[in-house]
């Protein structure tokens, strides 16, 4: 991350854990808040504690005892996702779950091109047509006041479970379960949408003398927190950590041939893996046709059938790298065409809409600026926002709300639609805004660093000790640490543009095999240093072999 702003964490060891761990880890895990032994612990072993009772989420009851009556009476139930993995997993979730417990449920996902997100009045009017009587939304429906209104005029019930931000106003469905409402009891804010489905099946199970079949919830658990980029602390840590177990031991067919396709090696699978292999297949379908094949995916029983519907995925998600690299270009040109504002407002008319909150996040990566990326079209156009720590994007696009037709997301990500008239008074205004509240802010991205160590500090089993600390993602990255006048004692390019280095460093009397990638170019002009790195440990799986190296992420010459 170079022209990151570095933040060393203060050397600061809880007293609470003072002798019962290395100096290290007691201060990393003090970074994480942890102050006590007992806190610790339960952190480290990241188990059931960590989940709450189901019972404590607002309208849960309601919800249950609707869901019962729809079993009980044999009526037809949906359940009606969205488009993305978080969506996929949580319907997949929703339906096996009520099938197991005896309902006649059917999984509805809209299509992201001709209907767009969240709960339709035409939708959920073809539903009722089909004799469904009970929608079940999962990941979205929080915000969709007017279109639940509409639903009970043909005589639906719906229930409400999302996790996104809900509006003033709750949709008047027969529930609403959602863990950031404002009277929410429920201790835990940050679970994804897969995870207030997860929950409220839980509920419905305790409810019954049936087990709960956890495993493969929590692997559908796991990857739709992951794939939403949750906070992977509180329950959320448990949820993965959990999903993670099953997900190496008894995957399902389908993630069984999604692994095979991407190379990966069943057993050491991760949350990275998640990020960035198994997500992005499983949202391929999604932003390119119909996120159903995903879906068919998940619930595939056999090899034979998850085998040609991974095939379609790996070239969907080739496709979409494809289409991102080009509209990543064009959105670049632009922003460079003219002074770099506080917002990076981007229109495209050719933009597909599965692809604008891609290249919206690689905006906002590479220029560290919140980014809008709209897909302009003749009457109605529609948008993707990404957003940088201390800019809450869905509350700034909240004072526009006046001007849009539909909105909702969360502090980092979200979405809108508008009439296209209406986009010059919305350019000005959300850039307004921008403008305002950033203009207190450094906008220069900051490099958390957990602590400065030297070179025979990081032995002794250190590394078994930071593993533990896993899963790694969002709100709970893997250590970072800072050595300073370290010393390269040869390096070697790798990559077939040599854009890689692989180097052995020294400090004192240690010395640590290095890599560092996408760096060489700059590298080269400082070598062979002093320098003062920020790294990472990470284990080398190479040949069936594993070696233990530092994964340089940052670097500067010493002073």
């Amino acid at each position: 991350m170079r022209g990151a702003r570095w933040q060393v964490a203060p050397a600061d060891i809880p007293t609470g854990l003072t002798g019962k761990y290395p100096a290290l880890m007691a201060q990393i895990l003090g970074n994480r808040g942890l102050r006590t032994a007992e806190e610790a612990e339960l952190f480290l072993s990241g188990d059931t504690r960590l989940s709450y009772d189901p019972m404590l989420l607002p309208d849960i009851q309601p919800a249950m005892a609707r869901i019962y009556r729809a079993v009980l009476s044999g009526e037809k139930v949906a359940v009606y996702g969205d488009f993305d993995t978080d969506g996929i997993t949580a319907t997949a979730l929703m339906v096996t779950g009520l099938r197991r417990l005896g309902a006649d449920v059917v999984p509805y996902i809209p299509h992201r091109l001709t209907e767009g997100y969240g709960l339709k009045t035409e939708a959920l009017r073809k539903l009722a047509s089909d004799g469904i009587s009970l929608v079940i939304s999962v990941d979205c429906g929080v915000t969709a006041v007017s279109e639940v209104a509409a639903a009970r005029g043909f005589g639906l019930d719906i229930i409400v479970t999302d996790h996104h931000l809900p509006l003033p106003d709750l949709p008047p469905a027969v529930a609403v379960i959602d863990p950031r409402r404002s009277d929410s009891a429920y201790p835990f804010q940050e679970l994804a949408g897969v995870g207030v489905a997860f929950k409220l099946i839980e509920a419905l199970f305790s409810g019954t003398a049936r087990p709960l079949p956890k495993e493969h919830f929590l692997e559908l658990a796991a990857i739709g927190t992951v794939a939403d980029i949750m906070p992977l602390t509180g329950e959320n840590r448990y949820l993965v950590k959990e999903g993670l177990k099953h997900l190496n031991d008894h995957p399902s067919p389908g993630l069984l041939e999604i692994v095979a396709l991407s190379r990966l090696k069943p057993g050491q699978l991760d949350a990275e893996s998640i990020s960035w292999t198994v997500a992005p297949r499983l949202n391929a379908a999604g932003r390119l046709e119909h996120a159903m094949v995903g879906y068919n995916l998940l619930m595939a029983a056999t090899a034979g059938e998850a085998a040609a519907l991974a095939s379609a995925l790996e070239n969907s998600n080739a496709e979409r790298q494809r289409l991102t690299a080009k509209y990543v270009a064009r959105a670049r040109e632009q922003v460079l065409s003219g002074p770099i504002s506080p917002l990076l407002f981007v229109e495209d008319e050719e933009c597909p809409p599965g692809i604008l909150g891609l290249v919206a996040g690689r905006l906002t990566d590479e220029f560290y600026r919140p980014s809008i990326v709209i897909r302009r079209e003749e009457s109605v156009s529609t948008a993707s926002c990404r957003s940088i720590p201390g800019f809450n994007i869905t509350k700034a696009i909240d004072r526009c709300g006046h001007l849009l037709c539909h909105y909702g997301g969360h502090a980092q990500a979200a979405g809108f639609s508008l009439k296209t008239a209406d986009l010059p008074e919305m350019s000005s205004l959300i850039s307004d805004i921008t403008a305002r509240e950033l203009a207190s802010l450094d906008l220069q991205p900051v490099l958390s660093i957990d602590a400065e160590a030297r070179f025979h500090e990081l032995g002794g089993g250190l590394y078994e000790m930071l593993s533990q600390l896993a899963p790694f993602g969002e709100g709970n990255r893997p250590p970072l640490f800072v050595s300073r006048c370290v010393t390269v004692l040869d390096y070697r390019l790798m990559g077939t543009a040599e854009e890689h280095m692989k180097l052995r460093l020294t400090q004192g009397n240690s010395v640590w095999e290095a890599v560092a990638f996408r760096q060489a170019t700059s590298l080269k002009k400082f070598l062979p240093g002093p320098l003062d790195v920020v790294y990472n440990l990470e284990l080398d799986r190479y040949n069936g072999r594993a070696t233990l190296r530092m994964n340089i992420v940052d670097f500067a010459p010493s002073v």
